[in-house]
Protein backbone atom coordinates (compact mmCIF):
# COMPACT_ATOMS: atom_id res chain seq x y z
CA UNK A 1 0.00 0.00 0.00
CA UNK A 2 1.35 3.42 -0.49
CA UNK A 3 -0.41 6.60 0.51
CA UNK A 4 -3.06 5.00 2.46
CA UNK A 5 -3.90 3.69 -1.21
CA UNK A 6 -5.36 0.46 -1.42
CA UNK A 7 -3.03 -2.09 -3.31
CA UNK A 8 -5.54 -3.89 -5.70
CA UNK A 9 -7.42 -1.91 -7.41
CA UNK A 10 -4.05 -0.59 -9.10
CA UNK A 11 -2.47 -3.75 -10.59
CA UNK A 12 -4.27 -5.39 -13.41
CA UNK A 13 -3.66 -8.77 -12.47
CA UNK A 14 -6.08 -7.59 -9.48
CA UNK A 15 -8.71 -5.46 -11.18
CA UNK A 16 -11.44 -8.12 -12.40
CA UNK A 17 -12.06 -6.21 -15.54
CA UNK A 18 -15.25 -7.07 -16.95
CA UNK A 19 -15.17 -8.38 -20.45
CA UNK A 20 -16.07 -5.98 -23.38
CA UNK A 21 -19.19 -7.72 -24.51
CA UNK A 22 -20.86 -6.44 -21.39
CA UNK A 23 -19.07 -2.72 -21.14
CA UNK A 24 -22.29 -1.21 -23.14
CA UNK A 25 -24.37 -1.87 -20.78
CA UNK A 26 -22.51 -0.96 -17.98
CA UNK A 27 -23.03 2.07 -15.81
CA UNK A 28 -20.83 5.05 -17.65
CA UNK A 29 -19.10 7.33 -15.02
CA UNK A 30 -17.37 11.08 -16.49
CA UNK A 31 -14.44 11.78 -14.29
CA UNK A 32 -12.68 15.18 -15.23
CA UNK A 33 -9.08 15.27 -14.09
CA UNK A 34 -6.63 13.06 -14.98
CA UNK A 35 -4.25 13.97 -11.82
CA UNK A 36 -3.83 11.34 -8.63
CA UNK A 37 -7.19 11.67 -7.50
CA UNK A 38 -9.02 11.23 -10.87
CA UNK A 39 -6.52 8.28 -11.66
CA UNK A 40 -7.35 6.51 -8.57
CA UNK A 41 -10.95 7.30 -9.07
CA UNK A 42 -10.40 5.52 -12.66
CA UNK A 43 -8.99 2.70 -11.78
CA UNK A 44 -10.97 1.91 -9.00
CA UNK A 45 -14.35 2.61 -10.35
CA UNK A 46 -13.29 0.51 -13.74
CA UNK A 47 -12.09 -2.30 -11.29
CA UNK A 48 -15.69 -2.81 -10.05
CA UNK A 49 -18.20 -2.99 -13.23
CA UNK A 50 -18.64 0.81 -14.13
CA UNK A 51 -17.58 2.13 -17.60
CA UNK A 52 -15.02 5.70 -17.53
CA UNK A 53 -14.42 8.04 -19.76
CA UNK A 54 -11.71 10.02 -18.20
CA UNK A 55 -11.02 13.66 -19.21
CA UNK A 56 -7.93 16.09 -18.93
CA UNK A 57 -7.15 19.21 -20.21
CA UNK A 58 -3.00 17.80 -21.06
CA UNK A 59 -1.57 15.37 -23.06
CA UNK A 60 -0.81 12.92 -20.58
CA UNK A 61 -2.11 11.61 -17.21
CA UNK A 62 -0.70 12.92 -14.19
CA UNK A 63 -1.40 16.31 -13.68
CA UNK A 64 0.79 18.06 -11.72
CA UNK A 65 2.57 16.01 -9.30
CA UNK A 66 3.17 13.26 -11.69
CA UNK A 67 3.63 15.31 -14.91
CA UNK A 68 5.63 13.45 -17.37
CA UNK A 69 8.10 14.93 -20.20
CA UNK A 70 6.93 14.84 -23.76
CA UNK A 71 8.09 11.45 -25.30
CA UNK A 72 9.98 13.47 -28.08
CA UNK A 73 12.54 14.47 -25.38
CA UNK A 74 13.40 10.94 -25.03
CA UNK A 75 14.04 11.74 -21.20
CA UNK A 76 15.96 8.48 -20.23
CA UNK A 77 15.36 8.85 -15.73
CA UNK A 78 11.73 11.11 -15.46
CA UNK A 79 11.88 9.12 -12.18
CA UNK A 80 14.84 11.82 -10.99
CA UNK A 81 12.52 14.59 -11.26
CA UNK A 82 9.42 12.85 -8.89
CA UNK A 83 8.68 11.61 -5.75
CA UNK A 84 6.87 8.21 -5.13
CA UNK A 85 7.85 7.28 -8.42
CA UNK A 86 5.98 3.76 -8.07
CA UNK A 87 3.07 4.77 -6.94
CA UNK A 88 2.85 6.27 -10.38
CA UNK A 89 4.05 3.54 -12.23
CA UNK A 90 1.22 1.47 -10.39
CA UNK A 91 -1.73 3.96 -11.53
CA UNK A 92 0.13 4.23 -15.31
CA UNK A 93 -0.09 0.50 -15.71
CA UNK A 94 -2.95 0.07 -14.27
CA UNK A 95 -4.94 2.78 -16.58
CA UNK A 96 -3.24 0.99 -19.66
CA UNK A 97 -4.55 -2.16 -18.97
CA UNK A 98 -8.30 -1.02 -18.05
CA UNK A 99 -7.88 1.45 -21.58
CA UNK A 100 -6.98 -2.00 -23.30
CA UNK A 101 -9.63 -3.59 -21.97
CA UNK A 102 -12.22 -1.06 -23.22
CA UNK A 103 -13.49 -0.03 -19.62
CA UNK A 104 -11.76 3.12 -19.98
CA UNK A 105 -11.68 5.59 -22.33
CA UNK A 106 -9.18 8.16 -21.95
CA UNK A 107 -9.94 11.59 -23.59
CA UNK A 108 -6.64 14.20 -23.46
CA UNK A 109 -6.48 17.34 -24.30
CA UNK A 110 -9.98 18.17 -23.44
CA UNK A 111 -10.43 21.71 -21.73
CA UNK A 112 -14.07 21.30 -20.08
CA UNK A 113 -15.80 24.15 -20.01
CA UNK A 114 -19.11 22.91 -18.95
CA UNK A 115 -21.17 20.51 -17.07
CA UNK A 116 -25.20 20.25 -17.48
CA UNK A 117 -28.19 17.72 -16.42
CA UNK A 118 -29.87 16.60 -19.45
CA UNK A 119 -32.89 17.75 -19.91
CA UNK A 120 -36.31 15.97 -18.46
CA UNK A 121 -33.57 13.79 -16.51
CA UNK A 122 -33.20 15.71 -13.05
CA UNK A 123 -33.94 12.77 -11.32
CA UNK A 124 -32.12 9.85 -12.79
CA UNK A 125 -28.89 12.28 -12.88
CA UNK A 126 -27.63 11.83 -16.38
CA UNK A 127 -25.22 14.62 -17.36
CA UNK A 128 -23.43 16.00 -20.64
CA UNK A 129 -20.04 17.32 -20.30
CA UNK A 130 -19.09 19.95 -22.82
CA UNK A 131 -15.25 20.41 -23.67
CA UNK A 132 -12.64 21.95 -26.04
CA UNK A 133 -10.69 19.91 -28.07
CA UNK A 134 -7.08 20.33 -28.75
CA UNK A 135 -4.46 22.61 -28.20
CA UNK A 136 -6.88 25.96 -29.71
CA UNK A 137 -9.89 25.33 -27.65
CA UNK A 138 -11.97 25.51 -30.74
CA UNK A 139 -13.24 22.07 -31.89
CA UNK A 140 -16.17 21.31 -29.06
CA UNK A 141 -17.11 17.86 -27.98
CA UNK A 142 -19.44 16.30 -26.09
CA UNK A 143 -19.58 12.96 -23.21
CA UNK A 144 -22.64 12.11 -22.15
CA UNK A 145 -22.63 10.15 -18.28
CA UNK A 146 -24.68 8.84 -15.78
CA UNK A 147 -22.53 10.15 -13.19
CA UNK A 148 -19.68 12.71 -12.32
CA UNK A 149 -16.80 12.65 -10.60
CA UNK A 150 -14.91 15.87 -10.34
CA UNK A 151 -10.96 15.65 -9.28
CA UNK A 152 -10.04 19.31 -11.37
CA UNK A 153 -6.93 19.95 -8.66
CA UNK A 154 -6.32 23.10 -7.54
CA UNK A 155 -3.98 26.55 -8.97
CA UNK A 156 -1.47 28.73 -7.28
CA UNK A 157 -2.22 31.55 -4.89
CA UNK A 158 0.22 34.29 -5.97
CA UNK A 159 -0.25 37.53 -3.81
CA UNK A 160 1.10 41.08 -5.98
CA UNK A 161 4.47 43.10 -4.73
CA UNK A 162 6.11 45.84 -6.53
CA UNK A 163 7.63 44.56 -9.95
CA UNK A 164 5.92 41.30 -9.84
CA UNK A 165 4.73 41.26 -13.12
CA UNK A 166 8.23 41.43 -14.86
CA UNK A 167 9.46 38.74 -17.52
CA UNK A 168 11.65 36.06 -15.03
CA UNK A 169 8.58 35.83 -12.50
CA UNK A 170 6.69 32.47 -12.34
CA UNK A 171 5.27 30.56 -9.70
CA UNK A 172 6.65 28.16 -8.02
CA UNK A 173 4.47 25.45 -9.59
CA UNK A 174 5.02 26.68 -13.23
CA UNK A 175 8.71 26.65 -12.74
CA UNK A 176 8.36 22.87 -11.35
CA UNK A 177 6.00 22.38 -14.62
CA UNK A 178 8.68 23.89 -17.02
CA UNK A 179 11.24 21.34 -15.65
CA UNK A 180 9.13 18.63 -14.78
CA UNK A 181 7.61 18.73 -18.42
CA UNK A 182 9.94 20.02 -20.70
CA UNK A 183 13.21 19.47 -18.72
CA UNK A 184 14.07 23.21 -19.10
CA UNK A 185 15.00 25.42 -16.27
CA UNK A 186 13.43 29.46 -16.30
CA UNK A 187 17.03 30.40 -15.65
CA UNK A 188 20.45 30.22 -14.20
CA UNK A 189 20.13 32.07 -10.95
CA UNK A 190 16.87 31.80 -9.22
CA UNK A 191 15.32 32.87 -5.65
CA UNK A 192 12.43 31.16 -4.44
CA UNK A 193 10.18 32.70 -2.23
CA UNK A 194 6.74 32.82 -0.55
CA UNK A 195 5.13 30.40 1.98
CA UNK A 196 4.04 26.55 1.18
CA UNK A 197 5.09 23.04 1.11
CA UNK A 198 6.01 23.39 -3.09
CA UNK A 199 8.59 25.87 -2.32
CA UNK A 200 10.81 22.91 -1.00
CA UNK A 201 10.55 20.47 -3.93
CA UNK A 202 10.89 23.23 -6.22
CA UNK A 203 14.03 24.60 -4.90
CA UNK A 204 15.32 21.03 -4.36
CA UNK A 205 14.32 20.61 -8.16
CA UNK A 206 15.86 23.67 -9.61
CA UNK A 207 19.26 22.83 -7.87
CA UNK A 208 19.79 19.43 -8.89
CA UNK A 209 19.17 20.57 -12.07
CA UNK A 210 22.25 23.16 -12.06
CA UNK A 211 20.12 26.11 -11.36
CA UNK A 212 22.34 28.61 -8.69
CA UNK A 213 19.13 29.02 -6.28
CA UNK A 214 20.53 32.11 -4.51
CA UNK A 215 17.98 31.96 -1.53
CA UNK A 216 15.25 30.12 -0.33
CA UNK A 217 12.50 32.81 1.22
CA UNK A 218 10.23 31.35 3.40
CA UNK A 219 7.81 33.88 5.10
CA UNK A 220 6.47 30.93 7.98
CA UNK A 221 8.41 30.26 11.41
CA UNK A 222 10.32 27.48 12.55
CA UNK A 223 9.07 28.29 15.79
CA UNK A 224 5.44 27.95 14.44
CA UNK A 225 5.98 24.24 13.66
CA UNK A 226 6.55 23.43 17.37
CA UNK A 227 3.16 23.70 18.02
CA UNK A 228 1.63 21.40 15.70
CA UNK A 229 3.93 18.40 16.85
CA UNK A 230 1.20 16.13 17.04
CA UNK A 231 -0.28 16.42 13.86
CA UNK A 232 2.68 16.57 12.14
CA UNK A 233 4.23 13.22 13.91
CA UNK A 234 1.66 11.60 12.58
CA UNK A 235 2.93 11.29 9.50
CA UNK A 236 6.70 10.80 9.28
CA UNK A 237 6.81 10.04 5.55
CA UNK A 238 6.25 13.47 4.99
CA UNK A 239 8.74 14.73 7.76
CA UNK A 240 11.07 12.52 6.20
CA UNK A 241 10.27 13.66 2.60
CA UNK A 242 10.62 17.31 4.04
CA UNK A 243 13.86 17.18 5.66
CA UNK A 244 15.01 15.10 2.52
CA UNK A 245 14.65 18.22 0.58
CA UNK A 246 15.94 20.25 3.36
CA UNK A 247 19.04 17.98 3.11
CA UNK A 248 19.82 18.56 -0.83
CA UNK A 249 19.37 22.35 -0.47
CA UNK A 250 22.08 22.50 1.80
CA UNK A 251 24.10 20.13 -0.21
CA UNK A 252 23.80 22.69 -2.64
CA UNK A 253 24.65 25.31 -0.41
CA UNK A 254 21.45 27.34 -1.12
CA UNK A 255 21.27 30.23 1.60
CA UNK A 256 17.67 29.57 3.85
CA UNK A 257 15.66 33.04 4.84
CA UNK A 258 13.46 31.81 7.26
CA UNK A 259 10.19 34.68 8.37
CA UNK A 260 11.51 36.82 5.16
CA UNK A 261 9.22 37.75 2.28
CA UNK A 262 10.14 39.57 -0.90
CA UNK A 263 9.83 43.11 -0.68
CA UNK A 264 9.94 44.28 -4.15
CA UNK A 265 11.71 42.52 -7.90
CA UNK A 266 13.72 44.89 -9.82
CA UNK A 267 14.81 45.25 -13.59
CA UNK A 268 14.11 46.93 -17.04
CA UNK A 269 13.44 44.52 -19.62
CA UNK A 270 13.45 41.13 -17.73
CA UNK A 271 13.98 40.91 -13.40
CA UNK A 272 17.42 41.47 -12.25
CA UNK A 273 17.26 41.15 -8.64
CA UNK A 274 15.26 40.61 -5.56
CA UNK A 275 14.74 42.64 -2.61
CA UNK A 276 13.67 40.46 0.42
CA UNK A 277 13.78 41.43 4.34
CA UNK A 278 12.77 39.84 7.83
CA UNK A 279 9.07 39.88 9.33
CA UNK A 280 8.73 40.64 13.00
CA UNK A 281 6.49 38.94 15.25
CA UNK A 282 3.05 40.45 13.84
CA UNK A 283 3.78 39.77 9.96
CA UNK A 284 5.07 43.64 9.23
CA UNK A 285 8.58 43.91 7.31
CA UNK A 286 10.93 44.68 10.10
CA UNK A 287 12.94 48.28 9.11
CA UNK A 288 16.16 47.90 8.04
CA UNK A 289 16.82 44.45 7.18
CA UNK A 290 16.03 44.50 3.60
CA UNK A 291 18.70 42.97 1.30
CA UNK A 292 19.35 43.28 -2.74
CA UNK A 293 19.86 39.41 -4.25
CA UNK A 294 20.64 39.27 -8.34
CA UNK A 295 19.12 36.61 -9.96
CA UNK A 296 16.95 36.24 -13.48
CA UNK A 297 14.60 34.13 -11.68
CA UNK A 298 12.01 34.47 -8.89
CA UNK A 299 9.90 31.10 -8.65
CA UNK A 300 7.27 32.52 -6.33
CA UNK A 301 4.12 31.53 -4.43
CA UNK A 302 1.71 31.57 -1.37
CA UNK A 303 -0.01 28.33 -1.16
CA UNK A 304 -2.89 26.90 -3.56
CA UNK A 305 -6.47 27.33 -3.99
CA UNK A 306 -8.69 24.78 -5.05
CA UNK A 307 -10.63 24.54 -8.54
CA UNK A 308 -14.46 24.57 -7.91
CA UNK A 309 -16.03 26.27 -11.67
CA UNK A 310 -17.35 23.03 -12.24
CA UNK A 311 -18.64 22.37 -9.12
CA UNK A 312 -20.29 25.71 -9.00
CA UNK A 313 -22.01 25.55 -11.89
CA UNK A 314 -23.56 22.05 -11.33
CA UNK A 315 -24.70 23.71 -7.55
CA UNK A 316 -22.54 21.93 -4.91
CA UNK A 317 -22.24 22.98 -1.92
CA UNK A 318 -19.18 24.69 -0.66
CA UNK A 319 -17.47 24.65 2.57
CA UNK A 320 -15.60 27.76 2.07
CA UNK A 321 -13.33 27.87 -1.23
CA UNK A 322 -13.71 23.83 -0.86
CA UNK A 323 -16.07 21.86 -2.52
CA UNK A 324 -17.91 20.27 0.62
CA UNK A 325 -18.61 15.74 0.10
CA UNK A 326 -19.38 13.32 2.84
CA UNK A 327 -17.91 9.96 3.98
CA UNK A 328 -18.32 9.10 0.50
CA UNK A 329 -17.26 11.82 -1.34
CA UNK A 330 -20.43 12.68 -2.60
CA UNK A 331 -21.25 15.93 -3.38
CA UNK A 332 -24.82 17.49 -2.57
CA UNK A 333 -26.21 17.10 -6.25
CA UNK A 334 -26.98 13.95 -6.75
CA UNK A 335 -24.51 12.08 -8.96
CA UNK A 336 -21.66 14.05 -8.27
CA UNK A 337 -18.85 13.06 -6.55
CA UNK A 338 -15.43 15.03 -6.13
CA UNK A 339 -12.12 14.08 -4.52
CA UNK A 340 -8.67 15.69 -4.57
CA UNK A 341 -7.47 19.06 -4.64
CA UNK A 342 -10.90 20.70 -5.22
CA UNK A 343 -12.50 19.45 -1.85
CA UNK A 344 -9.02 20.94 -0.11
CA UNK A 345 -5.70 21.49 -0.36
CA UNK A 346 -4.02 18.44 0.82
CA UNK A 347 -1.36 16.43 -1.24
CA UNK A 348 -1.13 14.12 -3.38
CA UNK A 349 -1.39 11.51 -0.45
CA UNK A 350 -4.81 13.02 0.37
CA UNK A 351 -5.87 13.46 -3.09
CA UNK A 352 -5.55 9.20 -3.87
CA UNK A 353 -7.31 8.20 -0.94
CA UNK A 354 -9.76 10.25 -1.95
CA UNK A 355 -10.46 9.49 -5.54
CA UNK A 356 -10.17 5.87 -4.22
CA UNK A 357 -13.20 6.17 -1.90
CA UNK A 358 -14.86 8.32 -4.41
CA UNK A 359 -14.53 5.87 -7.38
CA UNK A 360 -15.58 2.78 -5.31
CA UNK A 361 -18.38 4.94 -3.78
CA UNK A 362 -19.16 5.71 -7.30
CA UNK A 363 -18.78 2.51 -8.53
CA UNK A 364 -21.54 0.97 -6.09
CA UNK A 365 -24.31 3.53 -6.26
CA UNK A 366 -24.04 3.12 -10.31
CA UNK A 367 -24.67 -0.29 -9.92
CA UNK A 368 -27.72 0.18 -7.65
CA UNK A 369 -26.32 -0.94 -4.11
CA UNK A 370 -25.32 0.98 -1.39
CA UNK A 371 -21.28 0.83 -0.90
CA UNK A 372 -19.86 -1.04 2.01
CA UNK A 373 -17.25 0.87 3.58
CA UNK A 374 -14.72 -1.36 5.04
CA UNK A 375 -14.33 -2.02 1.49
CA UNK A 376 -12.26 1.27 1.87
CA UNK A 377 -11.27 1.60 5.49
CA UNK A 378 -7.59 1.82 4.46
CA UNK A 379 -8.17 4.29 2.58
CA UNK A 380 -10.64 6.06 4.41
CA UNK A 381 -7.89 6.04 7.70
CA UNK A 382 -5.37 7.49 5.62
CA UNK A 383 -8.08 10.21 4.61
CA UNK A 384 -8.78 11.17 7.86
CA UNK A 385 -4.72 11.27 9.07
CA UNK A 386 -3.62 13.00 6.12
CA UNK A 387 -6.51 15.38 6.45
CA UNK A 388 -5.11 16.55 9.90
CA UNK A 389 -1.93 16.83 8.49
CA UNK A 390 -2.89 19.19 5.84
CA UNK A 391 -5.03 21.30 8.29
CA UNK A 392 -1.38 21.83 10.76
CA UNK A 393 0.56 22.44 6.90
CA UNK A 394 -1.86 25.55 6.24
CA UNK A 395 -1.93 27.13 9.57
CA UNK A 396 1.82 26.89 9.35
CA UNK A 397 2.05 27.89 6.18
CA UNK A 398 0.60 31.47 6.02
CA UNK A 399 1.46 34.79 3.88
CA UNK A 400 3.06 37.92 6.06
CA UNK A 401 -0.17 39.16 7.57
CA UNK A 402 0.46 42.22 6.67
CA UNK A 403 1.82 41.59 3.08
CA UNK A 404 -0.47 44.65 1.70
CA UNK A 405 1.42 47.21 3.41
CA UNK A 406 4.29 46.37 0.86
CA UNK A 407 2.01 46.86 -2.10
CA UNK A 408 2.39 50.70 -4.03
CA UNK A 409 -0.48 52.19 -5.20
CA UNK A 410 1.28 51.88 -8.66
CA UNK A 411 2.15 48.24 -8.26
CA UNK A 412 -0.55 46.39 -11.12
CA UNK A 413 -2.56 43.46 -9.38
CA UNK A 414 -5.12 42.76 -11.83
CA UNK A 415 -2.75 42.26 -14.79
CA UNK A 416 -5.80 41.46 -17.65
CA UNK A 417 -7.28 45.05 -16.91
CA UNK A 418 -4.57 46.95 -15.85
CA UNK A 419 -6.06 47.77 -12.62
CA UNK A 420 -3.67 49.10 -9.69
CA UNK A 421 -3.74 48.58 -6.11
CA UNK A 422 -4.04 52.43 -5.91
CA UNK A 423 -7.98 52.30 -8.11
CA UNK A 424 -8.43 49.60 -6.46
CA UNK A 425 -7.74 51.76 -2.40
CA UNK A 426 -9.30 54.38 -4.13
CA UNK A 427 -12.66 52.38 -4.93
CA UNK A 428 -12.89 51.12 -1.58
CA UNK A 429 -12.48 54.38 0.78
CA UNK A 430 -13.82 57.04 -1.50
CA UNK A 431 -16.79 54.83 -3.44
CA UNK A 432 -17.49 52.16 -0.52
CA UNK A 433 -16.55 49.49 -2.32
CA UNK A 434 -16.30 46.35 0.41
CA UNK A 435 -16.53 43.14 -1.30
CA UNK A 436 -15.10 41.41 -4.41
CA UNK A 437 -17.63 41.64 -6.95
CA UNK A 438 -18.20 45.64 -5.96
CA UNK A 439 -14.49 45.89 -6.46
CA UNK A 440 -15.09 44.51 -9.82
CA UNK A 441 -17.64 46.69 -10.99
CA UNK A 442 -16.42 49.39 -10.23
CA UNK A 443 -12.53 48.83 -10.98
CA UNK A 444 -13.06 45.92 -14.04
CA UNK A 445 -10.77 44.03 -11.60
CA UNK A 446 -11.36 40.08 -12.30
CA UNK A 447 -13.29 41.03 -15.76
CA UNK A 448 -10.47 39.77 -17.81
CA UNK A 449 -9.30 36.21 -19.74
CA UNK A 450 -8.21 34.32 -15.76
CA UNK A 451 -11.47 35.52 -14.57
CA UNK A 452 -9.95 37.05 -11.27
CA UNK A 453 -8.27 33.51 -10.54
CA UNK A 454 -4.75 35.26 -10.40
CA UNK A 455 -5.48 38.32 -9.10
CA UNK A 456 -8.98 37.79 -6.72
CA UNK A 457 -6.38 36.53 -3.74
CA UNK A 458 -4.70 40.29 -4.36
CA UNK A 459 -7.58 42.11 -4.39
CA UNK A 460 -9.47 40.77 -1.51
CA UNK A 461 -6.18 41.31 0.44
CA UNK A 462 -6.25 45.21 -0.84
CA UNK A 463 -9.82 45.21 -0.45
CA UNK A 464 -10.15 43.68 3.38
CA UNK A 465 -12.46 41.05 2.67
CA UNK A 466 -12.96 37.35 2.58
CA UNK A 467 -11.67 35.88 -0.58
CA UNK A 468 -15.29 34.11 -1.98
CA UNK A 469 -15.36 31.46 -5.02
CA UNK A 470 -16.67 33.24 -7.77
CA UNK A 471 -19.90 32.13 -9.37
CA UNK A 472 -19.29 32.38 -13.03
CA UNK A 473 -21.72 30.85 -15.66
CA UNK A 474 -18.52 28.37 -17.12
CA UNK A 475 -15.87 26.79 -15.95
CA UNK A 476 -13.10 28.76 -18.37
CA UNK A 477 -13.71 31.43 -21.67
CA UNK A 478 -15.86 30.32 -23.98
CA UNK A 479 -15.99 31.80 -28.09
CA UNK A 480 -19.71 32.89 -29.18
CA UNK A 481 -18.62 30.73 -32.16
CA UNK A 482 -18.80 27.37 -29.95
CA UNK A 483 -21.83 28.62 -28.53
CA UNK A 484 -23.77 29.00 -31.82
CA UNK A 485 -22.78 25.43 -32.80
CA UNK A 486 -25.58 22.92 -32.99
CA UNK A 487 -23.97 19.96 -33.68
CA UNK A 488 -20.72 19.15 -31.61
CA UNK A 489 -18.03 16.95 -32.55
CA UNK A 490 -19.41 13.44 -31.45
CA UNK A 491 -17.68 11.10 -29.27
CA UNK A 492 -16.75 7.91 -31.45
CA UNK A 493 -14.66 11.04 -33.28
CA UNK A 494 -12.97 12.66 -30.66
CA UNK A 495 -8.81 11.55 -30.00
CA UNK A 496 -7.69 9.09 -27.08
CA UNK A 497 -4.59 8.76 -25.50
CA UNK A 498 -3.57 5.14 -24.68
CA UNK A 499 -0.85 5.36 -21.80
CA UNK A 500 2.22 4.69 -23.79
CA UNK A 501 5.62 3.14 -21.97
CA UNK A 502 8.36 3.86 -24.35
CA UNK A 503 11.83 3.95 -22.66
CA UNK A 504 13.73 6.97 -23.08
CA UNK A 505 16.90 8.64 -23.00
CA UNK A 506 18.86 10.08 -20.30
CA UNK A 507 17.33 14.10 -19.12
CA UNK A 508 19.62 16.58 -20.44
CA UNK A 509 20.93 19.60 -18.16
CA UNK A 510 21.77 22.16 -20.04
CA UNK A 511 20.74 25.28 -19.40
CA UNK A 512 17.41 26.80 -21.39
CA UNK A 513 15.51 29.76 -21.00
CA UNK A 514 12.41 30.17 -22.24
CA UNK A 515 11.26 32.81 -23.38
CA UNK A 516 7.81 32.42 -20.99
CA UNK A 517 6.30 30.87 -18.00
CA UNK A 518 4.53 30.91 -15.08
CA UNK A 519 3.74 35.14 -14.01
CA UNK A 520 5.29 36.27 -16.84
Amino acid sequence: MADGLPKDPHLPKDSHLPESPHLAKSPHLAVIGAGPAGLAATVAAAAHGVRVTLIDAAEQAGGQFFRQPAAGLRAGRPQALHHDWRTWERLRESLAAHVEAGAVRHLTDHHVWFVERRPGERQSGRFTVHALLGPEEEDPATVDADAVLLATGGYEKVLPFPGWTLPGVVTAGGAQAMLKGALVVPGRTAVVAGTGPLLLPVAAGLAAAGVEVAAFVESAAPRVFLRRTRALAAQPGKIAEGAGYAARLLRHRVRTLARHTVVEAHGGDRLEAVTVAALDGDGRVRPGTGRRIPCDTLAVGHGMLPHTDLAGTLGCGLDGLTVHVDDEQRTDVPGVWAAGEATGIGGSGLALAEGHIAGRSAAARLGGGAPDPSEWAAAAKSRARLREFAAALDSVYTPAVHWTEQVLDDTMVCRCEEVTAGTIREAVAELGAGDLRTVKLLTRAGMGWCQGRVCAPGVAGLTGCELTPSTRPFARPVSLGVLAREHPQPLDRVRTHPVKHEHTQPVQREHTHPTDGGLS
